[in-house]
């Protein structure tokens, strides 16, 4: 009997067959059949493991390894994104963000500083948006400095369905079992700018070039020194055998607005 059939019989009220099932939990340990009455294992454990029929044991009924009445694991279940009281450690304590803000700012301003479960940063007040003025070829293997007109504001007007870079005004130190994913924060979202970044690897530390896509038929405006994105910080399993600042990462310590490099 499949897991399907399984699973709809039990919804159903039907009698399960007496068949041994393993099962295959999420975090590396063995949990079997003890009751008879499967639905009540199932309401026990469904939430924490992952089903695989396992034929050929005989067709007996079969009981929990460890012989306890309760499920148990190997290690204590584990939150891989980290909340803003690790944030708050790692910046106070080994300067991970520089400068740090311990809440959020708004006043008037597109928020930025720490969140529940992540970081809000700023965008520096310098640009470089996207020009044909030159007809370059947006080359990544030979970048051609013509292809972007510089702006230094406290504003920067993106043209229609054009491009821009920037940096951040934080600094950052990445820990060696960390990974930061970047998404975009929902008032530029919403008005059809998007920004994407790549993700800042293990020992990787710099100032973050950003880039910022306007994807409307307008002209679209960005503030300098406010909100730009979100930062979310994933602690591995374990620490990478080769981080980036041990194969000398080509945009490690990067400083300003960095182009494409080879």
């Amino acid at each position: 009997m499949g897991f399907v059939k399984l699973f709809t019989s039990m919804i159903a009220g039907e009698k399960v067959p007496e068949r041994a099932f393993e099962c295959q939990p999420i975090l590396g340990c063995r949990f079997v059949r003890k009751f008879h009455d499967f639905r009540w294992f199932d309401r026990h454990s469904r939430r924490h493991l992952s089903w695989r029929s396992s034929r050929g044991t005989g067709g007996r009924g079969i009981r929990v390894h460890s012989g306890l009445n309760r499920l148990t694991t190997k290690h204590p279940t584990r939150m891989p994104i980290k909340s803003d009281k690790w944030i708050r450690r790692m910046c106070e304590e080994h300067r991970m963000i520089e400068p740090f803000e311990t809440g959020q700012v708004r006043d008037g301003k597109i928020s930025y500083g720490i969140s529940s479960y992540g970081y809000d940063i700023r965008v520096s007040p310098e640009f470089k948006v996207f020009t044909n003025v030159h007809n370059s070829i947006v080359d990544p293997k030979n970048f051609d400095d013509r292809s972007f007109v510089d702006i230094v504001g406290p504003e920067c007007i993106i043209p229609p369905n054009s491009f821009a870079l920037a940096r951040t005004e934080e600094y950052f130190r990445i820990p060696r079992d960390v990974l930061v994913i970047c998404v975009g924060k929902s008032t530029y979202a919403r008005c059809g700018l998007i920004v994407n970044v790549t993700p800042l690897e293990p020992t990787w530390e710099g100032y973050l070039t950003l880039e910022i896509s306007n994807t409307t038929p307008l002209p679209a405006k960005v503030y300098g020194s406010e909100g730009i994105a979100q930062l979310l910080f994933f602690e591995g399993d374990e620490e990478p055998e080769v981080a980036y600042a041990d194969r000398k990462g080509k945009y490690m310590n990067q400083h300003g607005v960095t182009l494409p490099k080879m």
